[in-house]
């Protein structure tokens, strides 16, 4: 939506925006010009250096005896692959990959610069954390008049904290809007960079609850959930009471794989139909997993299944990624399968490493279907006197309920996997406690809740079925020291020592035992007729915590 109202670009903030990875002031010579002297010195020394160790060879000469002339070729060599990788961003100090979102966000900049300059303060210091100096001074004004760009002042720094200090200062500045509600200070700004943010101007702050202790396959968990939802947190805790004084829930992981699936395009239907053919022969299986595997200790491949839509083969390849959630792991084994094929069918053409048919961040019926991430489900019996004492309410309700709310309603509205009550409640606010991926949030909340009555209708049996739900222990947001606490809190932290992939295949089974409790005390809520007076006891804020009854 920005993109549309985006302003059209001036020349002269063309001409301001600086050379990814460069720096322009120190350079002796205009850009173009440097580029036009070094480029044909680096394919030179190449194509001499080549034709040199070519005549070695030979001779039958070792390559390590160098003449005065070779040793000069590789020093040229040398300094003009620097200051190559210099201009194409690469830098000792950074591994930051500029692209042209990144070249539009300076340009905004410099627009918002233009535009607030009669308004903003310039050398005022609106919000500062930090001991400020006279050199952090310089780069703030460096940054506002842009001299520095914003992404470079952790390489120009080696400090991420000052990097972060600095480029919110420069941010006020440039907005004239002040971001003293957010924090910046208590925060391990190294531990991101390069991985989890770029660009950090502070954090927010999510409060973490517990709920719990969740009594799942005989074992039990406080279970962390980081929210701003009122009653979610007692609402899943009052279910896992339920749960808990029941003798427990039992829960099963029916299959673990993610996916990825490359989009590539043909001259001719008949030519994608002949790949289709060539990757589902069960005799060239072997080839492929061996293509595939060799990018991973833990990758390894499953299946492969294609879809054609006219020229164009969609191939969603599933593979095992150990404790990581894996969408790096199986990219990178998908990558060596699609050089591979490259070189056994020539005509094809690459669109895309993702097609959309894996299926990332959005509802998808494939996933719902044939699973992606690890597929669970998680099932409790409820005796009848619970039913009554904790959950206030009875067994005929709660499947009369189930039925025409979660079945019926959601059928009526047209829902790809949302026949549950608020499974996505749960699993957000476990995947942000516990560093995960809050996007996947989409697919892993996925759930079909089913509600019967059992024992001659006096016990209660409810169940989640969650296909795909997408859950890691180790990379991404996971090591972060907060997010770790709660992975350590679980038993889950890292990689499993004993059986690759058992801690996220445990973390998983616990998302979904959450959810079971979340459904069966929502639920239980609406039947009874409490959830209007649950939401105004906990969802509005009161400072006499008196008034606030167990």
């Amino acid at each position: 939506m920005a993109a549309a109202h985006r302003r059209p670009l001036k020349e002269s903030h063309l001409h301001e925006i600086p050379a990814k990875g460069s720096d322009p002031e120190a350079l002796l010579l205009p850009l173009y010009l440097a580029n036009a002297v070094v480029l044909p010195i680096f394919f030179s020394v190449v194509y001499y250096l080549l034709l040199q160790w070519r005549e070695k060879i030979r001779n039958s000469t070792p390559l390590h005896i160098l003449n005065l002339s070779e040793i000069s070729a590789i020093l040229i060599f040398l300094a003009s692959f620097v200051y190559l990788l210099g201009f194409m961003g690469i830098t000792p100090h950074s591994e930051e990959i500029m692209d042209d979102e990144e070249i539009i966000e300076d340009t905004d900049e410099l627009m918002l610069k233009e535009d607030s300059s009669a308004a903003a303060p310039k050398n005022k210091i609106m919000d500062c954390q930090l001991p400020w100096s006279e050199s952090d001074e310089e780069m703030v004004k460096s940054v506002v008049e842009g001299k520095i760009p914003s992404y470079a002042l952790e390489s120009k720094l080696g400090d991420c904290g000052r990097a972060a200090a600095i480029r919110r200062e420069a941010l006020q500045r440039i907005t004239g809007k002040s971001l003293a509600g957010l924090p910046l200070e208590g925060f391990n700004y190294d531990a991101i960079l390069g991985q989890c943010c770029e660009m950090p101007v502070g954090y927010v702050q999510i409060p973490v609850g517990i709920a719990g202790p969740l009594l799942l396959n005989g074992a039990e968990y406080s279970v962390p959930m980081a929210t701003t939802e009122g009653c979610l947190i007692a609402s899943t805790n009052r279910g896992c009471k339920a749960i808990y004084v029941s003798g427990g829930a039992t829960c099963t992981v029916l299959r673990d794989g993610m996916t990825r699936a490359p989009v590539v395009r043909f001259a001719t239907a008949r030519r994608a139909a002949e790949l289709k053919f060539f990757l589902e022969d069960p005799l060239n299986f072997e080839t492929l997993s061996h293509v595939f595997n060799s990018s991973s200790r833990f990758g390894r491949l499953q299946t492969i299944k294609c879809a054609i839509a006219g020229k164009n083969l969609y191939m969603r390849f599933t593979c095992s990624t150990g404790d990581a959630m894996g969408m790096n792991m199986v990219s990178k084994g998908v990558q060596n399968v699609m050089d591979f094929l490259t070189k056994e069918f020539p005509d094809m053409d690459v669109i895309g490493i993702s097609g959309n048919y894996c299926s990332d961040k959005k509802p998808a019926a494939v996933n719902w279907i044939e699973g992606r991430g690890k597929s669970v489900v998680c099932e409790a019996i409820i005796k009848e006197e619970i039913v009554k004492k904790v959950l206030k309410t009875d067994v005929a309700s709660l499947v009369e309920l189930n039925m025409l709310k979660n079945l019926t309603g959601s059928a009526m509205a047209g829902a790809l996997g949302g026949f549950n009550a608020h499974a996505s409640n749960i699993v957000s606010a476990v995947f942000i406690a516990t560093g995960q991926d809050p996007a996947q949030n989409v697919e892993s909340s996925s759930c079909i809740t089913m509600v019967e009555a059992v024992n001659d209708g006096k016990d209660l049996h409810i169940s989640v079925t969650m296909p795909s739900i997408e859950v890691g222990t180790v990379g991404g947001g996971t090591q972060l020291a907060s997010q770790a606490a709660c992975l350590n809190l679980l038993g889950v932290k890292g990689a499993s020592k004993e059986l690759p992939g058992a801690n996220s295949r445990l973390l998983a089974t616990i998302v979904a035992g959450s959810v079971l409790a979340g459904e069966l005390s929502l639920l239980s809520a609406i039947a009874a007729g409490q959830l209007v007076k649950s939401h105004m006891k906990y969802n509005r804020s009161t400072k006499d915590v008196t008034n606030l009854s167990t």
